[in-house]
């Protein structure tokens, strides 16, 4: 069973809880007199506006996020010179970094004519990962998450979606980074 709300007092504020008067209150009552039956209510109204202005915050907030990330993915990075073909032996890889502030991206030669390039991040918990071009995967050793070495894409661990792929170009026996894919299938 609940108290029921104080009376208003004779002043127009509340009775104190135990009935005390006033002088008689512990020092923090007096400094925090809190007794007024309005604190104690609010309307279903106030309460329904209360949760739409949060909803519209949090909504207007993941937009404006929407929209910064369109624009960051807008502008597409310049082509990068890596490597030249010769410097990277077949199932040799490289670190690197495209663009030139990112997190470290990985080269991978797979054979005389394919090369891959990957983000070094897991996409479970960025992790970074370790290219095996002998057995076709890049594993994930925090969390024993495998990717496929020609895809990117997840064959096995938590991982759930492709590593970010960067693109490719030879020009001249000259490897360049001329993008940035970012896949979530």
């Amino acid at each position: 069973m609940s108290e029921p709300l104080p009376i208003p007092g004779p002043d127009g504020g509340a009775t104190t809880p135990d009935g005390r008067p006033a002088e008689a209150q512990p020092r923090w009552r007096q400094d925090f007199p809190i007794d007024q039956p309005q604190y104690d209510y609010i309307s279903r109204r106030d309460l329904v506006k209360f949760l739409i202005l949060v909803s519209a915050s949090f909504t207007a907030g993941q937009a404006g996020l929407l929209v910064l990330a369109q624009l960051r993915g807008a502008e597409a990075p310049p082509a990068m010179a890596i490597a030249r073909v010769d410097e990277v032996a077949v199932g040799q890889t490289l670190v690197f970094h495209y663009p030139e502030d990112s997190p470290a991206n990985i080269l991978t030669r797979v054979d005389q004519e394919t090369f891959v390039a990957y983000s070094q991040q897991c996409t479970h918990l960025l992790c970074p990962v370790i290219p095996e071009p002998e057995h076709g995967v890049i594993h994930c050793p925090c969390h024993e998450g495998y990717f496929d070495l020609l895809t990117g894409r997840p064959i096995a661990g938590p991982p759930n979606r492709p590593l970010t792929r960067i693109t490719l170009e030879i020009r001249d026996g000259q490897i360049f980074a001329t993008g940035i894919e970012r896949r979530t299938v």
